[in-house]
Order: C-alpha cells, then sequence, then structure tokens
C-alpha cells in the first residue's frame, strides 16, 4: 500500500511514519508545512529510505493536495494546529487548517478510487466527563476551538463517507506522549524544564484528570483501524492509564530526579476540562491493547529528552 501522512513530521505523524517504515511494507509519502511544530529532524533515519517521499506543502494548497492523494491508497490525515492554549489566543489559524485543511484532503479523495481515509481525532471532541468515560456514539461537547475545529473536522469526515462514499474511518485517542513530542506540551515541557532546575506552571491546582496513551501505542492502533476498521466508523484508543496533572508533574520530578518544590501553582486557562476517559471496547475487539504503562512510557520519555535514548 502506498500511504500518504499528512502532519507526518509532528509528534504523532514522525512516529507513525517510523512505524510504518520499520514494520510494513508499504510506501510512505509525508507530507508537512514544517510550521513551528514539524521537523525534518523527526524523520532521522525515514528520509534516506527508499520507500519514503517527503513533501513539503500545506494541506490547504488544494492542487498539491489533489495531485498527492490521486497518487496513494491511502490518507492518514495527522495535520492540524493542536495546542490548546495557542487556539484559545486565537482560534483563526485552527479554522483554517483544522477544518478547511480537511475538508480540502477529503474534496480530492472524492476524485480518486482512494481505498481508506483515516481522520485522526482527540478525545477532546467529546468535552469533560466527571465520572464514566465516553464512547463513539456519545455526542460531541468539544469546550474549547482546538477541540471545536477538531470535531467539525470528525464530522465534515464522516459526512463525506456518508454523502459521497469516501471510505473514512475515525480515531479519537486520549493523550499521546513519547519521543518527538514539541516542547510547549506539558510532559516535554516539565522534562526539559525540571532537568533545568526551573518552575514548572501547574495550571489550577493541578486535579484535572488525563488518560495517557504512549505514542508507539496510539500508532499501532491507528494502522490496525486502517488496515482493519469499517468505513465511517469511529474507534476510541485509550490506555486507561489515568492521571491528575500534578501526579504527572510528581511523577517527571521522581524521574528526573528534581525537587517538588519546583511546582508553581498557576491560574487555569479559560475552559479547562476536568476530565477526560474513554471507553476502548471497540477496537480492543480488533485485537488492540497498550503495550505501555504509563512508568514505561515516561520513561523511555525522559531518556528521549535527556539525549540517552
Amino acid at each position: 500500500m502506498r500511504t500518504l501522512v499528512t502532519g507526518g513530521a509532528g509528534f504523532i505523524g514522525s512516529n507513525y511514519v517510523h512505524h510504518l517504515l520499520d514494520r510494513t511494507d508499504d510506501e510512505v509519502v509525508t507530507f508537512d508545512a514544517l510550521t513551528y511544530a514539524g521537523s525534518r529532524d523527526n524523520l532521522a533515519g525515514a528520509l534516506a529510505d527508499e520507500r519514503h517521499e517527503f513533501v513539503e506543502g500545506d494541506v490547504r494548497d488544494e492542487d498539491l493536495v489533489a495531485d498527492l492523494v490521486a497518487d496513494v491508497d491511502a490518507v492518514v490525515h495527522f495535520a492540524a494546529e493542536s495546542h490548546v492554549d495557542r487556539s484559545i489566543d486565537g482560534a483563526a489559524p485552527f479554522v483554517s487548517t483544522n477544518v478547511d485543511g480537511t475538508r480540502a484532503l477529503l474534496d480530492a479523495a472524492r476524485e480518486t478510487d482512494l481505498e481508506r481515509f483515516l481522520q485522526v481525532s482527540t478525545d477532546e471532541v467529546y468535552g469533560q466527563t466527571v465520572d464514566g468515560a465516553f464512547a463513539e456514539t456519545d455526542p460531541l461537547d468539544p469546550r474549547n476551538p482546538y477541540a471545536a475545529t477538531k470535531a467539525g473536522a470528525d464530522h465534515l469526515a464522516l459526512s463525506y463517507e456518508r454523502t459521497y462514499g469516501v471510505p473514512v474511518v475515525v480515531t479519537r485517542s486520549s493523550n499521546n506522549f513519547g519521543p518527538r513530542q514539541h516542547p510547549e506540551k506539558l510532559i516535554p515541557k516539565f522534562i526539559t524544564r525540571a532537568a533545568a532546575g526551573q518552575s514548572l506552571p501547574l495550571y489550577g491546582d493541578g486535579s484535572n484528570v488525563r488518560e495517557w496513551t504512549y505514542v508507539a501505542d496510539n500508532c499501532r492502533a491507528v494502522d490496525l483501524v486502517l488496515r482493519e476498521g469499517v468505513a465511517g466508523e469511529v474507534y476510541n484508543v485509550g490506555s486507561g492509564e489515568e492521571r491528575t496533572n500534578l501526579e504527572v508533574t510528581e511523577a517527571i520530578l521522581d524521574a528526573v530526579g528534581a525537587s517538588r518544590d519546583l511546582v508553581e501553582f498557576v491560574e487555569d486557562r479559560p475552559g479547562h476540562d476536568q476530565r477526560y476517559a474513554l471507553e476502548t471496547e471497540k477496537i480492543r475487539e480488533l485485537g488492540w491493547a497498550p503495550e505501555y504503562t504509563f512508568e514505561d512510557g515516561l520513561e523511555r520519555t525522559v531518556e528521549h529528552y535527556s539525549g540517552t535514548r
């Protein structure tokens, strides 16, 4: 299979490109705009692989997108503006990239015999829950501009399956962490700051709960849905590894060997969801299960950012 990976020089996208090249016989076309969160360095080793092609460009470039989609069997769509804080500061680039960029890809897919279009999404589209976990059939209730644009892209992608027969599948994963993540995100930011003896600014009282999935586990889930998922269906991807943000922070400090006195509680951000959690029975029925505990993944992540892995 020849697979187009949008956003393939970013965090999860680059890990997925490496997954494809290491574990499958696929030819891979990485498509990335190389904005602040994407880097050729994330593709070290992949760029020289004869099965890999890199194309720099924007998912909103309709002519380029049409040419790329016409030349592949499948699209795995990671490309997105993804940082909640940035979306709160200004929603325009999130609407443009996450919604209209997805629309450009879907329009290109309409004109081809594409085998599969995988829309990569997030648990944040469901909003927050105090108890229980979200199933794929639950209504979407995003509470920040980033999540709203991802929800819009999900609805748009699924509408193209129903209206035009584009073979769309959607994955919605819990918070990912691991190598190659941009240092604005909580775990790499706190690892690097703790290692430097700098304060760790923690929103509110640190009680917000997230479900943490190591990126390699999500890559396996995405690939399984790409090959075995049913068109028109949504698949949640979660580890069950729930931690408060304070617990994550303390685990990072312990792993780095830094003092817990570095924690600095700061004013909470607007619309900060209290808790996310996912039901994952549907993807587990396909044969997926996480291989990494939170502790295993954090150890590997600390090693990556300390340069020992």
